[in-house]
């Protein structure tokens, strides 16, 4: 029996278990290619961008450089966010350092959730779709004890079909489970590097602009 006669012959949950799966599979598969394209492509605008910054003259010169570099605008979001402003607020409040800390803080959290979005979906996959898998196995089961018991003796053409149907929604379950963990768990490693060289650079630009009053954003 292969996905298809398993699907036609299959009753209402069994069909609605190999529907769920498949909209698990669609979607971790939209999501892992999606993410790996957007991850290789902030990586390299993040590198490039951070050398970028420190081989200009001034703040301003950065900025224009980063507009053909900073394809995501990751980059550009956090320099443009350490703009001081005056306006009497307590987010004004404190000396020049902990506005920047304040500002900077924030803005890393608005780029890393932009980095870290689709993982919880494939999290919620790689863990949940076993378990999936498992509820048509053991609907599969169900249906050859049933027959089983219906026909008042073992045949193999009572159990092979629900036995067959069992075996398929297991194979199912890890087959969309495991690109889903791998992709995880690659992708998170890849999110953590560029992570870091964000934290480092936030750092160093507060450092900067904190020590340099004449260096501002414009």
């Amino acid at each position: 029996m292969n996905a298809a006669q398993l699907f036609v012959q299959g009753d209402a949950l069994t069909q609605g278990v190999a529907l769920i799966l498949l909209s698990m599979s669609v979607g971790s598969w939209v999501v892992i290619l999606w993410k790996s394209w957007l991850l290789r492509r902030a990586g390299g605008d993040v590198a490039r961008c951070v050398a970028a910054f420190w081989q200009s003259v001034s703040i301003a010169e950065a900025l224009q450089k980063f507009k053909a570099f900073d394809r995501e605008a990751i980059v550009t979001s956090i320099v443009l966010a350490a703009k001081l402003e005056a306006n009497g607020t307590l987010a004004c409040a404190g000396d020049k350092t902990h506005q920047l800390t304040r500002l900077l803080r924030d803005a890393l959290h608005v780029a890393l959730a932009k980095l870290q979005y689709g993982q919880v979906l494939l999290a919620t996959v790689g863990s949940t779709a076993p378990f999936v898998g498992l509820l048509g196995t053991v609907w599969g089961i169900y249906h050859a004890l049933i027959g089983i018991a219906n026909a008042g003796q073992v045949t193999i053409d009572k159990i092979s079909g629900p036995v067959g149907e069992a075996l398929i929604m297991t194979a199912a379950g890890l087959a969309v489970a495991i690109p889903a963990v791998l992709a995880y768990n690659v992708l998170g490693r890849s999110i953590g590097r560029i992570e870091a060289e964000l934290e480092g650079f936030a750092r160093d630009l507060r450092d900067l602009l904190a020590t340099e009053p004449g260096r501002e954003i414009e």
